[in-house]
């Protein structure tokens, strides 16, 4: 069943059912996040390099769920995981309200990273298993803007419920989630077909099996993912840290924060599509060089600005790369990706968010307490450039373009019903 048209790509019933799901999803998500890291502070009352440790502690869980899940949804199928992924983030949300103690939050941030991980592992494989190489980036654009629209919205709402109460907040964003999950069980068909189980034909050196061995011995692709993670520890340290050193630093309050982010998501949905339509043209990797240097501008304004304005700045600079690089940056790993592996390499590609969240607050709060607050920030904007830099090298490595062909000359499997 076709529903929707867009330029020359049609997209399915089960694409817009995922996408609507997101909408969900991504709006419950969003009325805690941004101030998560303000609540733990206020419920532990720790300095802010023990806070960001809890964060480090749920990106080694999300590794450890994560290397389980990939495999399993490559065997096993996509839908399981997005429903356990969902109600699990829930769950664990609920939870959140009582918890008092650094074990607590510890066990519930690790329940919480291993779920997200779950749902987007999920969620981006099926895609992948939905839509040939040549439809992949626009549908990854789309979903990211139903993504969006959810923290387009939640921010400036959860602002301010969190101004009346925090119970109620993470309440209402437990709710979203656990009615996605039941969605999700009830109306979205699995993808996985035998085809795609078995590779279509496809044969991967030394076996596929069910582990990542043959992920992490794909030296192009773990050369790719090293230099992704660090923008994304730039990216990290925006969207947990920001929060708190707007308002110790500058007393900008959470309600003020809340435009920040919603900012940052409505320039996603109006301008994604457009942006990836053009973007698309050119070589993925040259895209995202030019997106680092993007984040590098905008991370390092929060280092020399001092008020909301300059915030918002910087923000709209750093949201200029995000629209260039995230939809590229999923379409390249789903097209490097043999097909009875794109779970796994959704996965490993999934965890850069994790690892980074991991990486980047902590040494961003370390920064914070034992140098300057700003040192935080230009710690965020050298990785950025960093990431620039990596990213034009390897547009010009002979063994990326070699890489890349041998898996589009390798034949398609057939997909579920589109």
């Amino acid at each position: 069943m076709r529903l929707f048209k867009s330029s020359e790509v049609t997209y399915s019933s089960q694409f817009w059912l995922l996408f609507w799901g997101t909408l969900i999803s991504s709006t419950g998500q969003s009325l805690v996040w941004p101030f998560l890291t303000i609540f733990i502070r206020q419920q532990l009352g720790l300095p802010l390099t023990e806070i960001t440790l809890l964060f480090t502690i749920q990106s080694i869980t999300a590794l450890v769920g994560t290397a389980i899940a990939g495999p399993a949804m490559d065997r096993s199928g996509r839908k399981w995981g997005m429903v356990v992924g969902l109600v699990g983030s829930g769950a664990a949300l609920i939870v959140m309200i009582g918890t008092s103690t650094f074990l607590g939050w510890a066990a519930l941030l690790s329940l919480y990273g291993i779920a997200g991980a779950l749902f987007r592992i999920g969620s981006q494989a099926m895609i992948a298993d939905l839509h040939p190489p040549e439809e992949r980036i626009e549908a990854y654009a789309l979903l990211r803007m139903s993504h969006n629209v959810g923290i387009a919205i939640g921010p400036a709402i959860g602002g301010f419920l969190v101004a009346v109460s925090y119970d109620l907040t993470f309440l209402i964003a437990a709710i979203f989630q656990i009615v996605m999950g039941l969605l999700v069980l009830v109306v979205i068909r699995e993808s996985l077909t035998p085809e795609i189980r078995h590779g279509g034909g496809l044969t991967v050196p030394g076996g596929q099996g069910l582990g990542y061995g043959p992920v992490l011995r794909d030296r192009v692709f773990m050369s790719f993912w090293g230099v992704y993670l660090l923008v994304e520890i730039a990216a990290s340290l925006v969207f947990t840290l920001l929060a708190v050193y707007a308002k110790e630093q500058f007393n900008i309050p959470e309600a003020q924060y809340g435009w920040l982010l919603t900012t940052n998501a409505l320039m996603v949905v109006f301008f994604q599509y457009a942006v990836t339509r053009i973007s698309k043209r050119y070589s993925p990797l040259a895209v995202m060089a030019v997106s680092g240097l993007f984040y590098t501008v905008g991370v390092g304004i929060y280092a020399v600005g001092s008020s909301f304005p300059a915030f918002w700045v910087g923000m709209v600079i750093m949201t200029t790369g995000e629209l260039l690089i995230s939809p590229t940056s999923t379409t390249l790993v789903a097209d490097l990706s043999p097909a009875d592996m794109r779970a796994r390499y959704m996965g490993l590609y999934s965890l850069s968010y994790r690892v980074s969240g991991g990486i980047g607050p902590v040494v961003g709060g370390l920064l914070n307490d034992r140098v300057a607050p700003a040192a935080t920030w230009w710690f965020g904007a050298l990785a950025a450039l960093l990431s620039a830099g990596g990213f034009a090298a390897m547009a010009r490595s002979a063994a990326f373009r070699s890489k890349a062909a041998s898996v589009e000359s390798a034949p398609a499997p057939q997909t579920a019903d589109r």
